[in-house]
């Protein structure tokens, strides 16, 4: 059924007295139903009295959704103690972005820990950007308070890698 056959079919209930037509054609149903305007009752076919009210429209709120779930509380780190600056502390940061490596192969030792006493030019660590293997060295003597960041972790630029002392 199309649009101008349901539209034929409207025109005849509103024209005529039928109160209900339903037409099922070629595995579709139509049903169309004319509601008395200005009465508030009309008679179906037996005579007896029907009763009809207009359709009523109403602004509903939909719910606020359930809460959701809590999620697993994450395992609270304490925050770092606060170091004392001394004008000695230095924090050596990186000088470009890539990937961290502590030391030259996964299986070798790290260049350096904390604690370890660096002499200036000593390696420090690896940065790797683009392919390339670039060596981070000491600008000074110093010796090791923290290590920032873990190994084959990314870093930005001048984020914080070494915090050393000074010799």
């Amino acid at each position: 059924m199309n649009v101008d056959e349901i539209r034929q079919l409207v025109k005849i209930v509103e024209d005529s007295d039928i109160a209900d037509l339903e037409v099922t054609r070629w595995g579709r149903k139509v049903k169309i139903t004319k509601y008395p305007s200005g009465s508030p009752s009309s008679s179906n076919h037996l005579g007896a009295p029907v009763y009809m009210r207009e359709p009523i429209y109403q602004h509903t709120i939909p719910a606020p959704p359930p809460p959701l779930a809590p999620l697993p509380a994450a395992p609270v780190q304490e925050a770092p103690a606060p170091v004392i600056e001394k004008p000695n502390y230095v924090e050596i940061k990186s000088p470009m972005v890539g990937t961290f490596y502590r030391s030259p192969a996964p299986d070798a030792e790290p260049y350096v820990s904390e604690g370890s006493t660096v002499a200036k030019g000593q390696v420090l660590c690896i940065i790797e950007a683009m392919k390339l293997m670039n060596e981070i060295e000491a600008d000074f003597a110093c010796k090791i308070v923290e290590v920032f960041v873990q190994n084959a972790q990314p870093v930005e630029y001048n984020q914080l890698l070494f915090r050393v002392l000074k010799t």
